[in-house]
Protein backbone atom coordinates (compact mmCIF):
# COMPACT_ATOMS: atom_id res chain seq x y z
CA UNK A 1 0.00 0.00 0.00
CA UNK A 2 1.27 3.53 -1.13
CA UNK A 3 2.47 5.64 1.51
CA UNK A 4 -0.39 8.54 1.86
CA UNK A 5 1.60 10.93 4.01
CA UNK A 6 5.05 11.60 3.84
CA UNK A 7 8.00 13.09 5.68
CA UNK A 8 10.78 15.43 4.66
CA UNK A 9 13.54 16.28 7.33
CA UNK A 10 16.35 18.68 6.72
CA UNK A 11 17.47 22.41 7.67
CA UNK A 12 15.57 22.14 10.87
CA UNK A 13 12.52 21.89 9.39
CA UNK A 14 10.51 18.38 9.10
CA UNK A 15 7.64 18.67 6.29
CA UNK A 16 4.69 16.54 6.67
CA UNK A 17 3.32 16.03 3.76
CA UNK A 18 -0.73 14.72 2.64
CA UNK A 19 -0.12 13.40 -0.21
CA UNK A 20 -4.20 11.13 -0.82
CA UNK A 21 -4.82 13.52 -3.58
CA UNK A 22 -7.69 11.16 -5.33
CA UNK A 23 -9.74 11.59 -2.41
CA UNK A 24 -9.33 14.96 -1.63
CA UNK A 25 -6.66 14.07 1.23
CA UNK A 26 -9.18 12.72 3.04
CA UNK A 27 -9.08 11.73 6.50
CA UNK A 28 -8.85 8.06 6.29
CA UNK A 29 -8.04 5.40 8.21
CA UNK A 30 -4.58 5.11 6.92
CA UNK A 31 -3.93 8.54 6.40
CA UNK A 32 -4.91 9.50 10.37
CA UNK A 33 -2.16 6.66 11.14
CA UNK A 34 0.87 7.88 9.12
CA UNK A 35 0.00 11.55 10.09
CA UNK A 36 -0.25 10.82 13.73
CA UNK A 37 3.73 8.39 13.30
CA UNK A 38 4.87 11.29 11.24
CA UNK A 39 4.09 14.37 13.84
CA UNK A 40 5.55 11.59 16.57
CA UNK A 41 8.57 10.93 14.45
CA UNK A 42 9.05 15.07 14.31
CA UNK A 43 8.36 16.01 17.12
CA UNK A 44 10.81 13.23 18.98
CA UNK A 45 13.99 13.92 16.63
CA UNK A 46 16.17 16.93 18.04
CA UNK A 47 17.49 17.99 14.51
CA UNK A 48 13.66 19.34 14.04
CA UNK A 49 13.15 22.85 14.88
CA UNK A 50 9.87 23.32 12.89
CA UNK A 51 7.55 21.42 11.48
CA UNK A 52 5.48 22.87 8.02
CA UNK A 53 2.11 20.46 7.34
CA UNK A 54 1.30 20.99 4.09
CA UNK A 55 -0.22 18.69 1.10
CA UNK A 56 -0.16 17.63 -2.62
CA UNK A 57 -3.01 18.26 -5.13
CA UNK A 58 -5.83 20.71 -5.15
CA UNK A 59 -7.08 20.29 -2.09
CA UNK A 60 -5.50 20.25 1.70
CA UNK A 61 -7.69 18.50 3.54
CA UNK A 62 -11.98 17.38 2.65
CA UNK A 63 -11.77 15.83 6.33
CA UNK A 64 -13.01 12.87 7.25
CA UNK A 65 -13.50 9.87 4.55
CA UNK A 66 -17.03 9.63 4.31
CA UNK A 67 -16.52 6.55 2.28
CA UNK A 68 -15.57 4.72 5.75
CA UNK A 69 -17.87 6.05 8.10
CA UNK A 70 -21.01 5.14 5.87
CA UNK A 71 -23.07 2.27 8.22
CA UNK A 72 -19.98 2.22 10.72
CA UNK A 73 -21.47 2.81 14.58
CA UNK A 74 -20.56 5.72 17.07
CA UNK A 75 -17.70 3.83 18.18
CA UNK A 76 -16.41 2.76 14.95
CA UNK A 77 -16.11 6.24 13.48
CA UNK A 78 -12.53 7.66 12.62
CA UNK A 79 -13.53 10.38 14.50
CA UNK A 80 -12.42 8.50 17.65
CA UNK A 81 -9.24 8.91 17.12
CA UNK A 82 -9.21 12.64 15.81
CA UNK A 83 -8.71 14.36 19.21
CA UNK A 84 -5.83 12.56 19.05
CA UNK A 85 -4.19 14.23 16.50
CA UNK A 86 -5.37 17.59 17.27
CA UNK A 87 -4.11 17.65 20.68
CA UNK A 88 -0.69 16.63 19.14
CA UNK A 89 -0.42 19.87 17.16
CA UNK A 90 -2.32 21.73 19.93
CA UNK A 91 0.35 20.69 22.46
CA UNK A 92 3.44 20.57 20.23
CA UNK A 93 6.49 21.59 21.93
CA UNK A 94 7.89 22.39 18.15
CA UNK A 95 5.86 25.26 16.37
CA UNK A 96 3.73 23.84 13.81
CA UNK A 97 3.23 25.71 10.51
CA UNK A 98 0.23 25.38 7.78
CA UNK A 99 0.74 25.72 4.07
CA UNK A 100 -2.73 25.18 2.18
CA UNK A 101 -2.52 26.56 -1.13
CA UNK A 102 -6.19 24.25 -1.45
CA UNK A 103 -9.44 23.93 0.48
CA UNK A 104 -10.30 22.69 3.89
CA UNK A 105 -13.37 21.53 5.16
CA UNK A 106 -14.41 19.94 8.43
CA UNK A 107 -11.87 18.25 10.13
CA UNK A 108 -9.11 19.67 7.59
CA UNK A 109 -9.97 23.00 9.08
CA UNK A 110 -9.47 21.74 12.38
CA UNK A 111 -5.98 20.49 11.88
CA UNK A 112 -5.79 24.56 10.33
CA UNK A 113 -6.37 25.56 13.50
CA UNK A 114 -4.38 23.51 15.59
CA UNK A 115 -1.61 24.43 13.91
CA UNK A 116 0.45 27.56 15.07
CA UNK A 117 0.50 29.66 12.72
CA UNK A 118 -1.59 28.97 9.39
CA UNK A 119 -0.48 30.38 5.60
CA UNK A 120 -2.64 29.86 2.84
CA UNK A 121 -2.90 31.14 -0.62
CA UNK A 122 -5.65 33.43 -2.25
CA UNK A 123 -7.07 32.81 -6.08
CA UNK A 124 -5.10 34.13 -8.44
CA UNK A 125 -4.30 33.26 -12.17
CA UNK A 126 -4.83 29.62 -12.46
CA UNK A 127 -4.91 28.82 -9.23
CA UNK A 128 -8.44 28.59 -7.25
CA UNK A 129 -6.29 29.09 -3.79
CA UNK A 130 -7.38 28.15 -0.13
CA UNK A 131 -10.83 28.03 0.66
CA UNK A 132 -12.82 27.01 4.29
CA UNK A 133 -16.28 25.42 5.37
CA UNK A 134 -17.62 24.11 8.30
CA UNK A 135 -19.90 21.43 6.04
CA UNK A 136 -20.80 19.72 8.88
CA UNK A 137 -24.48 20.53 9.39
CA UNK A 138 -25.05 20.14 5.50
CA UNK A 139 -24.54 16.98 6.29
CA UNK A 140 -26.33 16.45 9.54
CA UNK A 141 -23.37 16.25 11.60
CA UNK A 142 -22.20 18.48 14.58
CA UNK A 143 -18.70 20.09 14.03
CA UNK A 144 -18.11 18.89 17.54
CA UNK A 145 -14.33 18.17 18.43
CA UNK A 146 -12.64 20.81 15.58
CA UNK A 147 -14.80 23.07 17.51
CA UNK A 148 -11.86 22.89 20.63
CA UNK A 149 -9.16 24.08 18.24
CA UNK A 150 -11.05 25.68 16.23
CA UNK A 151 -13.50 28.06 18.09
CA UNK A 152 -10.54 29.90 20.23
CA UNK A 153 -8.63 31.26 16.84
CA UNK A 154 -12.20 32.83 15.54
CA UNK A 155 -13.72 35.59 16.64
CA UNK A 156 -17.29 35.32 18.09
CA UNK A 157 -19.86 36.40 15.40
CA UNK A 158 -17.89 34.67 13.14
CA UNK A 159 -17.53 30.92 14.38
CA UNK A 160 -21.15 31.00 15.23
CA UNK A 161 -22.39 32.47 11.47
CA UNK A 162 -19.90 29.68 9.77
CA UNK A 163 -20.57 26.87 11.93
CA UNK A 164 -24.57 27.10 11.57
CA UNK A 165 -24.81 28.24 8.03
CA UNK A 166 -21.63 26.21 6.33
CA UNK A 167 -21.16 28.94 4.08
CA UNK A 168 -17.93 28.49 2.05
CA UNK A 169 -15.15 31.15 2.77
CA UNK A 170 -11.73 32.70 0.96
CA UNK A 171 -8.41 33.22 2.45
CA UNK A 172 -8.95 36.43 3.00
CA UNK A 173 -12.10 35.84 5.13
CA UNK A 174 -10.06 33.48 7.19
CA UNK A 175 -7.66 36.06 7.85
CA UNK A 176 -9.94 39.14 9.03
CA UNK A 177 -11.60 36.25 11.66
CA UNK A 178 -8.69 34.70 13.03
CA UNK A 179 -8.25 30.96 11.69
CA UNK A 180 -5.43 32.23 9.07
CA UNK A 181 -1.95 34.36 10.00
CA UNK A 182 -1.86 35.24 6.24
CA UNK A 183 -3.54 35.17 2.93
CA UNK A 184 -0.93 35.16 0.17
CA UNK A 185 -0.52 35.48 -3.54
CA UNK A 186 0.14 32.23 -4.58
CA UNK A 187 3.63 32.83 -5.84
CA UNK A 188 4.05 34.34 -2.49
CA UNK A 189 3.22 31.19 -0.20
CA UNK A 190 6.12 29.28 -0.34
CA UNK A 191 8.39 32.69 0.72
CA UNK A 192 5.95 33.57 3.29
CA UNK A 193 6.00 29.76 4.83
CA UNK A 194 10.13 30.08 4.79
CA UNK A 195 9.83 33.38 6.23
CA UNK A 196 8.01 31.71 9.41
CA UNK A 197 9.73 28.83 9.79
CA UNK A 198 13.06 31.10 9.43
CA UNK A 199 12.23 33.12 11.98
CA UNK A 200 10.72 30.28 14.37
CA UNK A 201 14.24 28.26 14.16
CA UNK A 202 15.86 31.45 15.96
CA UNK A 203 13.73 30.98 19.18
CA UNK A 204 15.36 28.75 21.72
CA UNK A 205 13.66 25.33 21.79
CA UNK A 206 12.91 25.32 25.66
CA UNK A 207 11.39 28.68 25.26
CA UNK A 208 9.41 28.23 22.12
CA UNK A 209 8.03 24.92 23.91
CA UNK A 210 7.87 27.05 27.68
CA UNK A 211 5.37 29.62 25.67
CA UNK A 212 3.64 27.78 23.84
CA UNK A 213 2.28 26.00 27.35
CA UNK A 214 1.86 29.57 28.69
CA UNK A 215 -0.20 30.83 26.13
CA UNK A 216 -2.50 27.54 25.99
CA UNK A 217 -2.95 27.44 29.91
CA UNK A 218 -6.16 29.11 31.75
CA UNK A 219 -4.91 31.62 33.92
CA UNK A 220 -5.15 31.81 37.91
CA UNK A 221 -8.23 33.98 38.63
CA UNK A 222 -6.31 36.07 41.16
CA UNK A 223 -3.95 38.07 38.97
CA UNK A 224 -1.35 38.14 42.17
CA UNK A 225 -0.85 34.62 42.10
CA UNK A 226 -0.37 34.49 37.88
CA UNK A 227 2.18 37.27 38.13
CA UNK A 228 3.65 35.04 40.92
CA UNK A 229 3.61 32.13 38.52
CA UNK A 230 4.44 33.86 35.49
CA UNK A 231 7.61 35.49 37.51
CA UNK A 232 8.76 32.06 38.50
CA UNK A 233 8.89 31.04 35.10
CA UNK A 234 10.54 34.02 33.55
CA UNK A 235 13.34 33.81 36.27
CA UNK A 236 14.15 30.14 35.47
CA UNK A 237 14.18 30.91 31.44
CA UNK A 238 16.62 33.88 32.43
CA UNK A 239 18.97 31.66 34.36
CA UNK A 240 19.11 28.63 32.61
CA UNK A 241 21.53 27.56 29.61
CA UNK A 242 19.56 28.04 27.31
CA UNK A 243 18.83 31.80 28.33
CA UNK A 244 22.43 32.14 29.04
CA UNK A 245 23.96 31.40 25.78
CA UNK A 246 21.28 33.02 24.24
CA UNK A 247 22.11 36.62 26.12
CA UNK A 248 26.07 35.62 25.78
CA UNK A 249 25.08 35.26 21.82
CA UNK A 250 23.42 38.41 22.00
CA UNK A 251 26.31 40.18 23.40
CA UNK A 252 28.68 38.68 21.30
CA UNK A 253 26.35 39.45 18.19
CA UNK A 254 26.33 36.04 16.89
CA UNK A 255 23.88 33.42 16.59
CA UNK A 256 22.93 31.31 19.09
CA UNK A 257 23.73 27.43 18.79
CA UNK A 258 20.51 26.51 18.71
CA UNK A 259 19.81 27.99 15.40
CA UNK A 260 20.12 26.01 12.47
CA UNK A 261 22.47 25.82 9.69
CA UNK A 262 21.34 26.27 6.43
Amino acid sequence: MSELVHLDVGSGRATITLDSPSNRNALSAQLRRELRDHLDAALADDAVRVVVLTHTGTVFCSGMDLRESRGAGAGDQGVQEFPGLLQTLWHSPKPVIARLSGPARAGGVGLVAACDIAIASRAGGDEKGATFAFSEVRIGVVPAVISVTVVPRLLPRAAEELMLTGETFDADRAAEIGLLNRAVEPAALDTEVDRYADMLARGGPRALAATKAMLRRTPAPDMAADLDAMLRLSAEFFASEEGQEGMTAFAEMRPPRWVPEN
